[in-house]
């Protein structure tokens, strides 16, 4: 029997599946020229990075001056942040072969710290980076504020020239800041700004963060210590005086009056240094005459060091690096402040041959009174120290004790305590001059840790020191005056 029901007209079903073809149309479309619109208008990025530079492309020195924008609208610690400056190594510069220092920072020097990386995927304009991070104490940036300039010095440890042109974030012609997307700037880890040598960017770097754990963050540097490495160009560089050093060319003494001169003060690399950095040299040198006699000293600019550890990993002579061997030279780490009731001094002095009628080699270990009557006390170790030796000195409740690689050499207390706070020096001086003739002597200090807090033993130093090594910590100073 044949249906009486009434078919609809085809007609009527037609233009609705038209419709449908032509949203699907659409859809497909815009999903194909989505990235095509993305990389066009991307979302704003969480920061940014500019860049600037006062140096040619062949210079002893990198200079690299770093702001941070926050471009979010919520506050962001700088300790989230990371950054890469990307270069690539000259001919003969080794492994590590490169140092970093900080001479300039709003929130301070003290509060990062930076190390040289060889990139796992070189390229020809970048197989290394300077990587900064920042530690809590560096603070946060408002919403739209920036760090203001973070001024670094790169450099290789031999003080050879670099050719940055063939660097991958160096630009001679950006002499003002400009926004850099050769220097990459990360956030917990991942890409946030720029683009790395080979292509990646922060769209890239966030697909592969996923599976990504975040990096541990930079422990802050603790509160009343004093450490530094001496990674530094040389007497002259401003960062050396940035962190409150001195180099001595005043006149007076001890040792050879009037003599004391920057030339002997430099920082050489040096394969037995921490981390294989670099050392503070100072060298001591002589024609066995007043006019051609050059002493050599370094020391705080500021006295506010009292009670606790010091402690400082120093290379001892026995023989000159030139000429004919035999001086009386003083090899010198100590302490000094006051004058009159309140004059203080502490010494550790090493002289290989002697001097002052006493036969060496000896390390006199000294608390001064009273330098003008010659009130002291003191004990001599009376052995050779030629070679690499922690050398501590120890303050607590009026006791002063000194320590040479973990062992007890001399205690003095009562009177013979610190009655004021004191600078900190390395010297290397001339007792007197015996006979004719050019040489010259070395001292080296591979770095200085100072804590106000506590009394360490030369084992809880090495442990501190080499902790902040291994984050890239290679100065930094959080003494009370700082």
């Amino acid at each position: 029997m044949a249906s009486t029901r009434r078919r609809p007209p085809r007609r009527r079903l037609w233009p609705k599946v038209r419709l449908l073809l032509f949203v699907a149309v659409i859809a497909l479309g815009a999903t194909a020229l989505y990235p095509v619109w993305r990389s066009a208008d991307p979302d704003p990025p969480d920061l940014l990075v500019r860049y600037r530079t006062d140096t040619p492309a062949t210079s002893t020195v990198a200079r690299p001056s770093l702001e941070v924008f926050n471009k979010t609208d919520e506050p962001l610690r700088l300790s989230d942040v990371s950054l890469r400056y990307w270069f690539t190594a000259d001919d003969g510069a080794g492994s590590p072969g490169y140092a970093f220092n900080c001479v300039n920072a709003a929130f301070g020097c003290s509060h990062l710290a930076g190390r040289v990386v060889e990139s796992d995927r070189p390229t020809d304009t970048a197989d290394r980076y300077l990587e900064i991070r920042f530690s809590e104490a560096a603070g946060s940036l408002a919403p739209g504020a920036n760090s203001k300039g973070i001024d670094l010095q790169l450099f290789r440890t031999d003080h050879k020239e670099l050719e940055q042109s063939d660097d991958r974030s160096f630009d001679a012609e950006t002499t003002s800041y400009k926004e850099a997307k050769k220097v990459t700037a990360y956030k917990r880890g991942v890409l946030a700004w720029g683009e790395e040598p080979d292509g990646t960017g922060p769209d890239d770097a966030g697909k592969k963060a996923k599976t990504a754990a975040a990096p541990e963050p930079l422990p802050a540097a603790p509160d009343g210590v004093l450490f530094d490495t001496f990674d530094y160009l040389g007497a002259k560089d401003p960062a050396l005086f940035k962190h409150g050093w001195l180099v001595r060319t005043s006149k007076g003494g001890p040792g050879i009056e009037n003599t004391w001169s920057a030339d002997g003060v430099t920082f050489p690399g040096d394969e037995e240094a921490l981390d294989g950095g670099q050392v503070l040299r100072l060298r001591a040198s002589t024609d066995g005459t007043e006019a051609g006699t050059r002493q050599a000293s370094l020391g705080t600019a500021a006295s506010k060091f009292r009670e606790g550890t010091y402690a400082a990993r120093i290379h001892f002579s026995d023989e000159p690096a030139t000429g004919e061997k035999g001086d009386h030279v003083n090899q010198t780490f100590y302490t000094i402040g006051g004058r009159g009731a309140t004059y203080s001094e502490l010494d550790n002095e090493y002289m290989p041959n002697g001097g002052w009628g006493r036969p060496g080699p000896k390390l006199d270990t000294v608390t001064w009174y009273d330098h003008r009557t010659n009130d002291r006390v003191y004990t001599t170790t009376n052995k050779s120290l030629a070679g690499w030796h922690t050398v501590m000195i120890r303050v607590k409740d009026d006791a002063v004790s000194y320590w040479l690689d973990g062992e007890k050499l001399f205690v003095s207390n009562g009177k013979y305590a610190p009655r004021t706070d004191m600078s900190v020096n390395f010297n290397h001086w001339f007792v007197d001059l015996p006979f004719k003739g050019d040489r010259a002597w070395d001292m080296k200090v591979d770095w200085l840790y100072y804590n106000a807090n506590d009394t360490l033993s030369a084992k809880e130093v090495r442990a501190r020191v080499e902790g902040f090594a291994d984050n890239g910590v290679n100065y930094f100073d959080t003494v009370r005056g700082s």
